[in-house]
């Protein structure tokens, strides 16, 4: 396998509709797949020039702190040496939302946005790291909209924030104002919301926590990629925060499984995620089935689970590293055209299409 050096040139990155970059996916070209590649040469690699770590690692390719760690278990965390390899993400599986405004998936620590269609573009979709709520500040879910969009804001800290840090011995002021130690960062999005949710970038001193599950329930980003979601995003945006901790969908006949661990202060077994992804799985293929129903007698076939590769079901189970795996390949399935009665004055009494 070629190994070479994957740095921000190496990387698919855009600017829409703004100043800064973000990674950004061209969506399958089939509506019905889900899964998207960064890398068309499916190598997610690249080599530590220098002694570093995985979170310095993280920061460059903005990946978050959770992902890259999972990624690389046989890393060093705080220790990577000069010339050591260090896989990157390269596919994800969409979550199961509507593609449209962005989606939050809390479950992996990752933000999607699709930006709306543009004559002669293909579709697009933009995704980013981010940091969510502890589990005493758990990040809410459901849909929600922005409704207020703040350059340079200063931060007043609600007073169970200040409490909280009185307690530590690191008391609060009642307002940090913009600037490098602001922990909201440069931009901020206000979410429709009880209770003030944001999406707002970061401070210098807690650049390394994204992508971990560390926040006061906010949700927070990268710098570029706060600018860049500022940027592209008008009030009214519709942002649909979930919890998929696993995902299931296809990509060019071949279903995959994206696999995750369970956030702070959760736990399900082995067998309980197994449930989950076989009604995930039946799910996907009973959509992908019915592209093909008008060729296919009965209804029982279009339900049925395929034959699944369980090895490597059960090993992305249990892995939970979050990497999509290849569970079942199915052979292309060709839509017959429909022949019709002849009736006078038809031209060749058939059709084409579906």
């Amino acid at each position: 396998m070629k190994v070479r050096s994957l740095f921000a040139c190496s990387i698919l990155l855009s600017a829409i509709g703004g100043t800064a970059n973000a990674t950004t996916y061209t969506l399958p070209e089939n509506s019905n797949d889900s899964v998207i590649t960064q890398f068309q040469d499916d190598v997610p690699l690249t080599r530590a020039e220098q002694n570093e770590t995985l979170p310095d690692v993280a920061r460059r390719f903005l990946l978050g702190q959770t992902e890259i760690v999972r990624l690389n278990p046989n890393l060093d965390r705080w220790q990577v040496k000069k010339d050591e390899i260090v896989h990157l993400a390269n596919r994800r599986i969409l979550p199961d939302t509507p593609h449209e405004g962005i989606t939050l998936n809390i479950a992996e620590y990752r933000m999607y946005y699709y930006p709306p269609a543009q004559k002669g573009v293909a579709p697009r979709v933009m995704s980013f790291a981010h940091g969510i709520g502890r589990q005493d500040w758990k990040t809410p879910l459901g849909k929600t909209t922005i409704v207020r969009k703040v350059k340079d804001p200063a931060w007043h800290p609600p007073e169970s924030i200040r409490r909280e840090h009185a307690a530590n011995g690191d008391p609060l002021p009642t307002v940090v104002p913009p600037g490098p130690h602001n922990p909201l960062g440069a931009y901020m999005l206000h979410l429709a919301v009880p209770g003030g949710y944001l999406i707002h970038g970061t401070d210098i001193d807690k650049i390394y926590g994204i992508g971990m599950q560390i926040t006061h329930g906010c949700v927070r980003m990268y710098p570029e990629d706060i600018e860049a979601l500022y940027n592209s995003v008008p009030v009214g945006t519709p942002v649909y925060m979930v919890k998929q901790p696993i995902k299931v969908g296809w990509l060019d006949n071949t279903l995959y499984i994206e696999a995750h661990p369970d956030l702070e202060g959760e736990e399900t077994t082995l067998e309980q995620r197994l449930d989950t992804a076989l009604k995930l799985i039946q799910k996907a293929n009973i959509a992908r089935d019915g592209v093909y129903a008008a060729n296919r007698s009965g209804t029982d076939a279009a339900r049925s689970l395929p034959e699944l590769d369980r090895t490597a079901l059960n090993q992305a189970l249990r892995a939970l590293d979050g990497n999509p795996v290849a569970i079942y390949q199915r052979l292309p399935q060709q839509v017959l055209p429909v022949m019709l009665p002849t009736r006078q004055g038809s031209k060749g009494g058939y059709f084409h299409g579906v």
